[in-house]
């Protein structure tokens, strides 16, 4: 595995490293043991750094990572997020309040079983906080021992640049793929300036940039997929040529549709480090694998035009949640 520093004096992690699989695991059920499976493959193959929030499965992942991590604790990072609020309406909400991070930090160290988070993020820029307050208990949890780095996640780039005024920012954790490269356009830029690393969550596109899903249907039910923007029929058709495209590449490369995503977006810049989500161990493999995947010059211009900004279909978000983050 090739390791990557996330800011300048951050912590030098896996270059692909792991995110949440899609599909919940409930405690005591058989996807628990799949569920630890992964976790221990993706350590045994050098990876070293693995994402959670307490926003993910009623806070069931936390806990679950924590138990799976618990034998290699001392040798892995573990990234965690606060502020990404459930509203009593069923709307999303932030939750940027100084105080409601101390709250947040103690439960999630409790549930996580350790005394100190590596990478603590921002879940959400909450509007009604100024990000100098919140990144200001975010620094004294640092001083206090029970956080080593802190990040944030969907900041703007005014945003960004007032936080690590308040305290250095390890990196910053927004949505980037082929399907998603808007953040080329400023953000990136400002990450590289600032010296900020940039963890790239939902690099496969969700599942769609693997070349697993064909249709809606392949889909399971109840999935939240389902009600996304670039999932719906008439966006996936179109999509779904884009991907066709990408197999091609792929199968050139002898590689995967998957592996070669991650290889591009590896590519972009050294800062970057994508977090694929998974429970499943075969796929923790490839997943692991792109990383000693290098693309030639000409298949990333080529993958850069097929994938051009605007090219998909079909927001990466419903306008709620959208709106909800501030986009």
């Amino acid at each position: 595995m090739k390791f990557r520093r996330l800011g300048k004096n951050g912590p030098e992690v896996s270059a692909v490293s792991m995110g949440r699989g899609a599909q919940p695991v409930q405690f005591g059920d058989a996807l628990e043991d799949e569920f630890n499976a992964a976790i221990a493959r993706a350590f045994d193959l050098g990876i070293n750094l693995f994402d959670t929030s307490d926003a993910y499965w009623g806070m069931r992942h936390e806990v679950l990572l924590g138990r799976a991590l618990k034998p290699q604790r001392n040798r892995v990072l573990i990234a965690s997020k606060f502020g990404n609020i459930d509203l009593p309406d069923g709307k999303k909400g932030t939750n940027g309040r100084p105080e409601y991070v101390f709250e947040c930090c103690d439960a999630s160290l409790k549930r996580l079983g350790t005394d100190v988070i590596d990478l603590y993020y921002l879940h959400r820029v909450d509007p009604g906080v100024p990000i100098e307050e919140t990144v200001g208990a975010m620094a004294d949890l640092v001083k206090r021992g029970k956080v080593r780095w802190i990040g944030l996640c969907e900041a703007g780039v005014n945003t960004l640049q007032r936080a690590h005024i308040e305290h250095p920012v390890a990196a910053l954790q927004t949505e980037y793929s082929l399907w998603y490269r808007d953040v080329e356009q400023e953000i990136l830029p400002a990450c590289k300036k600032l010296g900020i690393g940039y963890v790239a969550y939902a690099p496969l596109g969700r599942g769609l940039l693997t070349g697993n899903i064909k249709s809606v249907d392949d889909l399971p039910e109840g999935d939240r997929r389902r009600r996304n923007p670039r999932f719906l029929p008439e966006n996936l058709a179109r999509n779904l040529e884009l991907v066709k495209q990408l197999e091609s590449v792929a199968q050139r490369m002898g590689a995967t549709p998957a592996q070669t995503a991650l290889a591009w977006l590896l590519a972009q810049e050294d800062f970057i480090v994508p977090i694929p989500g998974t429970n499943r161990t075969a796929n923790v493999e490839l997943n692991a694998a792109a990383a000693e995947l290098e693309l030639p010059a000409d298949v990333r211009a080529e993958l850069d035009a097929v994938f051009a900004i605007g090219a998909g279909a079909g927001a990466r978000y419903g306008a709620q949640t959208l709106k909800g983050m501030g986009l």
